[in-house]
């Protein structure tokens, strides 16, 4: 179960920009798209500015994990004063990178991460739209920790609790605006 740590006023916030599509990218499925929230800059500038509050000083860098966690990540290391790290699908950065394989419920998936940009020690927050099954993120904390960084705090916006994303995280810390 979540703790709630961000102000209510954000939670609010927040869930009140969120826009859902139901049978989307599959029938039954309930996608809740962040899209009104990052097209309106008040609400956008409100979230960045609370999740700056709550990890300066405590981070060195930020890990966006594709695609919708570059969305959050760029403004969120640009407003914190350090770099953004981008962990991305197979095959979509030029090397020298390293590769973390994982599996899917049904198959497998490959993220990389260019290893020259993580300092050694750096202390990585590692940001993402949504924590499903919990799958991405572990491959970004592995990839991470391979590069040099430590990395174990994850930030979503949403948890969907009923996949088990935070059980697979087991150890690390995770922070989820809303859950559900």
């Amino acid at each position: 179960m979540n703790q709630q740590i961000f102000p209510k006023d954000v939670v609010d916030l927040v869930e009140s920009h969120l826009r859902q599509v139901q049978d989307f990218p599959a029938p039954g499925v309930l996608f809740r798209d962040i899209t009104p929230l990052i097209a309106d800059p008040e609400a956008f500038a409100t979230l960045i500015n609370t999740l700056a509050d709550r990890y300066r000083g405590k981070v060195d860098a930020v890990a966006g994990l594709e695609s919708r966690g570059f969305i959050l990540g760029a403004p969120l290391a640009m407003a914190l004063g350090v770099g953004m790290l981008t962990v991305r699908k197979a095959g979509r950065l030029p090397g020298p990178v390293v590769t973390e394989h994982y599996e899917l419920e049904y198959g497998e998936a490959s993220m990389e991460l260019q290893p020259f940009t993580v300092k050694d020690g750096a202390r990585v927050l590692v940001i993402d739209d949504v924590l499903a099954t919990g799958g991405t993120a572990t491959a970004a904390f592995n990839l991470i920790e391979r590069a040099g960084g430590i990395a174990d705090t994850l930030c979503v916006l949403i948890e969907l609790e009923e996949l088990g994303g935070r059980a697979r995280l087991e150890g690390r810390t995770v922070e989820s605006v809303l859950s559900y």
